[in-house]
């Protein structure tokens, strides 16, 4: 049995094995306008961001870094 999958950016029917290149996309073209669309910041996983947590207290202040 062949199992088929959707290009996630055209829609086009895509068989899925290890002779698709691209997959689950269809082509080259598509899988980089998905990257795209991650570096464009216009695709996220949902929850909360890393970088908008304080850091650890553990960590040392700015000033402790001063001079290294």
């Amino acid at each position: 049995m062949t199992t088929k999958a959707h290009c996630p950016n055209c829609k086009i029917e895509v068989v899925w094995n290890a002779a698709a290149k691209w997959r689950p996309f269809c082509s080259e073209r598509c899988r980089l306008i998905d990257l795209g669309e991650w570096f464009n910041e216009n695709n996220r996983i949902a929850g909360n961001s890393l970088f908008e947590q304080p850091p650890p207290s553990d960590w040392p202040d700015d000033e402790d870094w001063s001079g290294r």
